[in-house]
This record gives structure tokens, C-alpha cells and sequence, in this order.
């Protein structure tokens, strides 16, 4: 797995306090070398959990953020703004994805981190709710779970006794590209896989087994059987940024 240097300036226990998924600095870090991020700019982030990743965006590139989520209260995310002594720059937001309370064209940047596929995988998000955030020549980027390659019955018979409906908005970067691009809105600057995806997955799947029905009830041996049942190694961690035309 590539190293991540901005990420390490950051405390492990705090990453696991508060992370949702495979660790979100990781895919941001990457995604973000794909991407021109300078200071002053405002950035959306977009199912922005608990927080963490608009405390990097806000420290590593003195960014102004509105990190915005549905499932955990902007009061708790500021609390932990405040301790990480970023409540100057990051503003929370609680919000859900199709009714969202900013102007059109405020941000110079929209990012999403492990979220954007529970609402923006069918045809309609991108050009009726997402693309309209962000101001001509601004820019997206989203880390999404994923495939390698599309499969006829949408999955790959390894996972096929694991797949839940949630799942079928898993897709292939491929898949993803033409999502976007065929709107015609956007030029897409970045379409890959990120390296390692197992590795990147698995401290979170390993902490899940031990800590997320704690926080969140059943479910916390999911990561593992699905990362043991991938034995073709499908499963993928996509990064897709693009520039608004």
C-alpha cells in the first residue's frame, strides 16, 4: 500500500473514534493528489460522517468547508471542530442529499468520501442536484466502493450470497465515468482504482468485528465475510474527480 504522509500527522485513535468505513484521510489523501485544492476555496463535503475528513481539508489545504451529513447532528460535529481547533473553517451542516440549503454555484469544490453511492448512483443526481453546487471551472471528487468491472447479474458469484440491495450501487470506475460525462457538465480529470483496496480496507473491517455493534448494532462482521468471500478480488475503491464546464 502507498504511504500516506498527510494522514500520518494524524492520530490513529482519533481516525478509529470517528471514521465510518475504510479510513476516509486514506481515500481522501489520494483522491485530493488528483485534484487542485488551494487556500481560500469552499468545499462542500458532501456525507461528511463524523467529521474528520473536513478537519483534513481544512488543515492540509486552508480550505473553508461546509461539512455536510444526514445521519450525525452538525452539534456533535462541531463540538469535535472545536477540539480540533478548526471551528473558524468548518461549518456542520445537517442536511439530506436531494434537499440541500445552498445557493447554486457557492463552491469552488464538492467532494464525497464512502457516501456518494447510497444517493447519487442513479441518472438524475449528478446533473440535477450535484453539478448545480458548483460554479463553472469548479470541481468534484467522490471515493466510492466498487467493482472492478460490471457483471451481467450486477455482482460476482463469490459475493452473490452476501449481496444486500444496498450493494447493487457498487459499479465499475468505468461505469462511473460515464455517469457523469454523459451529461455533458463535466470533464472528467481523474478515473481509477485505487491501489490496494483490501489493504486499505481491512483495519476498519478488523475494528468492526470488535467495536460497531457497540455504536451501531448488528452488522459488524460484514466487512470481513464480504472481504474473505472476494476471493477474485473484485471489490475495488474507485476515485473520480472532474472539472465543471
Amino acid at each position: 500500500m502507498r504511504p500516506y504522509p498527510k494522514t500520518e500527522k494524524y492520530d490513529k485513535s482519533w481516525i478509529e473514534q470517528n471514521w465510518m468505513g475504510p479510513n476516509p484521510l486514506w481515500l481522501l489523501e489520494d483522491l485530493c493528489d488528483h485534484m487542485d485544492l488551494h487556500p481560500g476555496m469552499k468545499v462542500l463535503d458532501m456525507g461528511c460522517g463524523k467529521g474528520i475528513t473536513s478537519v483534513f481539508l481544512a488543515k492540509e489545504y486552508d480550505v473553508t468547508v461546509f461539512a455536510n451529513d444526514l445521519w450525525i447532528s452538525a452539534t456533535d460535529n462541531l463540538r469535535r471542530f472545536e477540539d480540533a481547533g478548526v471551528a473558524d473553517k468548518v461549518f456542520p451542516i445537517h442536511a439530506e442529499a436531494h434537499q440541500l440549503p445552498y445557493a447554486e454555484g457557492f463552491f469552488d469544490v464538492a467532494i464525497s468520501i464512502d457516501s456518494y453511492y447510497y444517493y447519487g448512483a442513479g441518472e438524475t443526481y449528478f446533473p440535477d442536484v450535484f453539478s448545480k453546487l458548483v460554479k463553472p471551472g469548479g470541481q468534484f471528487g467522490i471515493v466510492v466502493p466498487g467493482l472492478r468491472k460490471e457483471f451481467e447479474k450486477g455482482y460476482p458469484d463469490t459475493l452473490e450470497k452476501l449481496w444486500i440491495p444496498e450493494l447493487f450501487a457498487f459499479h465499475s470506475a468505468r461505469w462511473w465515468r460515464t455517469l457523469w460525462e454523459k451529461t455533458g457538465l463535466c470533464e472528467i480529470t481523474s478515473c481509477y482504482d485505487i491501489d490496494d483496496p483490501k489493504a486499505i480496507w481491512l483495519p476498519w473491517a478488523d475494528w468492526s468485528l470488535e467495536n460497531f455493534d457497540k455504536e451501531w448494532g448488528e452488522g459488524g462482521d460484514f466487512d470481513t465475510k464480504i472481504l474473505e468471500a472476494d476471493t477474485d478480488n473484485d471489490i475495488a475503491l474507485i476515485a473520480l474527480a472532474a472539472r465543471k464546464k
